[in-house]
């Protein structure tokens, strides 16, 4: 009787997680990627993630190590630049955030992603 309830709770469990899961992906879809290339150590990088904390419900951060072996043609373009930013895979800005662009850019995909809904 007991590894029955034990069965469907952990059933029950696994379930409920795939939903939030599901629901909490879609709601970050909606969300612009702001990606930094960076690599260890960066303090410039750890400067414009500090200047970006008030912005980072708006935007999901995807950070690129750009001295792993995968991501040499990275390493190659940006090896002197870092930190680097792109927004939804475009060139942002680099060395360092460029606040009002940046707000400018994130804003624009903000109203693009609210027109599409």
């Amino acid at each position: 009787m007991v590894l029955c309830f034990l069965s469907r709770t952990m059933h029950l469990a696994r379930y409920s997680s795939r939903l939030l899961g599901r629901q909490l992906c879609s709601a970050s879809a909606n969300k612009p990627v702001l990606t930094l290339f960076t690599k260890k150590p960066c303090p410039l990088c750890d400067e414009a993630k500090e200047v970006l904390e008030p912005y980072k419900r708006r935007f999901i951060l995807r950070e690129v190590d750009i001295t792993l072996p995968e991501n040499s043609a990275w390493y190659d373009k940006y090896k002197y630049d870092i930190p680097v930013f792109h927004l939804n895979g475009k060139f942002l800005m680099k060395h360092r955030v460029d606040i009002q662009k940046f707000e400018d850019q994130l804003s624009k995909l903000e109203l693009h992603n609210d027109g599409n809904h």
